[in-house]
């Protein structure tokens, strides 16, 4: 058994522009530091599929998917909103996103891989149900949540947000939904400044002042999540990796270190162990510091790949 390793070089050619944070170069940095340390060896490489349409219909309505096509140029590029840009190759590379997280469902349920992690792009957490934000389109995570509630006919499904903005658009679409446990930690207040207070039973938000150290972080997060976990006893967790809480990240305010994110590997995978079968779904989320991203996201797939 093994971690698979979804990535496409489609993924790569979605370019909001040279100035923009979420930039491609993401990708290839992180690709070449696993080549470089040669952890690429140890993961089993997927070429992932674009998203179905009816797949895609699980998580967002007929006109808002309608909506991003209108909208999506034939030539250089258009904004959704103020951060958020599309240009001829964008909704491709999202479909590929979302399909991959969806195909890492599908091998890790059927025991195939032990576990995975999605690198692609664009991320997807602030994308809403029938709204694109935050440089998102397509809510990867909750595409898989779906999967596995309603194609694997699970009971219970967990989602692990640890990226440093709350996953909004993750909240707004499954909160309320019995199925899904939601546990966040994120910076607040920080953008995107919403589903913090109006919080459905199933969300727990873990929020993090600014300037935050790496023990803070650590005492807070197990505090408010573990036993939340474990109470709910998923059967399988899912992970919006978000590295962007990194001390070194120009995005935000918080101060972890790379070994931060092996710690919340490990406490996740020990969850896992326990009450999932060790089944984990991991996707890229945010993180934009290109050096501490690899590094933070080898730490992460190290502990993966570790769980046998």
């Amino acid at each position: 058994m093994t971690t698979a390793f979804f990535s496409h070089d489609d993924c790569m050619k979605h370019n909001m522009g040279p100035e923009h944070p979420e930039c491609p170069e993401r990708i290839s940095t992180i690709l070449a530091y696993l080549a470089d340390t040669h952890l690429e060896q140890d993961l089993d490489w997927v070429r992932p599929e674009e998203i179905t349409r009816d797949q895609l219909l699980a998580v967002h309505p007929e006109k808002y998917l309608q909506q991003l096509e209108l909208m999506e140029p034939t030539r250089g590029r258009v904004f959704t909103d103020p951060d958020t840009a599309m240009m001829p190759d964008t909704l491709r590379a999202a479909r590929l996103a979302a399909g991959a997280n969806v195909q890492a469902v599908d091998m890790v349920m059927s025991s195939q891989v032990t576990n995975a992690f999605v690198c692609a792009r664009p991320p997807g957490h602030h994308a809403e149900r029938a709204k694109s934000m935050g440089f998102c389109f397509y809510n990867n995570i909750a595409l898989a949540a779906m999967r596995a509630l309603n194609f694997h006919h699970l009971d219970r499904v967990a989602i692990v947000d640890f990226d440093v903005h709350q996953g909004n658009g993750t909240a707004d679409i499954v909160g309320g939904d019995e199925r899904i446990l939601m546990c966040s930690s994120f910076q607040h207040p920080f953008y995107p400044h919403s589903h913090v207070h109006r919080q459905a039973p199933n969300i727990v938000n873990a929020a993090i002042e600014a300037g935050c150290s790496s023990a803070e972080y650590r005492k807070t997060v197990e505090a408010v999540w573990l036993k939340k976990l474990q109470d709910f006893k998923p059967q399988v967790i899912l992970i919006s990796a978000g590295f962007d809480a990194h001390k070194l990240d120009p995005m935000a305010e918080l101060n972890l270190e790379t070994e931060d994110f092996r710690w919340l590997t490990e406490m996740i995978t020990s969850v896992a162990n326990d009450y999932s079968n060790d089944r984990v779904i991991s996707t890229l989320e945010g993180g934009y510091h290109l050096r501490a991203l690899a590094e933070s996201v080898a730490a992460h797939l190290e502990v993966l790949d570790s769980v046998y």
